[in-house]
C-alpha cells in the first residue's frame, strides 16, 4: 500500500510502500516515555521502500541496556515522532509512527508486544465515554 505522511506542522514529509498486515501496537515504557503516548502503533516498511520528500528530521539515539540503538527521527520545528530504526541489519527496516500517515484510517494493528509493559487501562478504552464525534 501506498502511503504518504507528515509530521504536526507539515516540515518533514515522505512517502512509503508498507504492508497494512504489518502494524503493530508497542507496549513498552521506552515507546510509552518516547511518545508520550499509552503506546506506540507503527507500520514497518523496508528502508528501501520509504523515502523522504521534506525537510530533514532530527535524530535522536536511544541506547538500551543491551547495548543495542535505536534511531529516533521526529521533526526539528514542532518535535512530532515521525519514524525509527536501528542499527546494522536493523536499519534494513523503519517503523513509520501511524499517526504522521495520511492514510492513518485504513490501518489497523495486528499485533501487540511488549504487553508486560501495558498500562492497566488501555483495554477498557471502549467503556470510557465519548464526546467530539461528529
Amino acid at each position: 500500500m501506498r502511503v504518504d505522511g507528515e509530521c504536526h506542522c507539515g516540515f518533514v514529509t515522505y512517502e512509503a510502500e508498507i504492508d497494512p498486515e504489518d502494524v503493530t501496537i508497542c507496549h513498552c515504557t521506552d515507546c510509552q516515555r518516547l511518545t508520550g503516548a499509552a503506546y506506540r502503533v507503527s507500520a514497518s516498511t523496508p528502508n528501501a521502500s520509504f523515502r523522504l520528500t521534506g525537510g530533514e528530521p532530527k535524530l535522536y539515539v536511544k541506547t538500551a541496556e543491551n547495548g543495542r540503538k535505536r534511531l529516533q527521527f521526529f521533526c526539528p520545528q514542532c518535535g512530532s515522532p515521525i519514524y525509527t530504526t536501528g542499527t546494522d541489519a536493523d536499519a534494513e527496516e523503519i517503523g513509520i509512527r501511524v499517526g504522521t500517515i495520511n492514510q492513518r484510517r485504513e490501518l489497523k494493528p495486528r499485533s501487540q508486544i511488549w504487553c508486560s509493559s501495558a498500562l492497566p487501562w488501555v483495554g477498557n478504552i471502549s467503556e470510557l465515554p465519548e464526546r467530539g464525534r461528529e
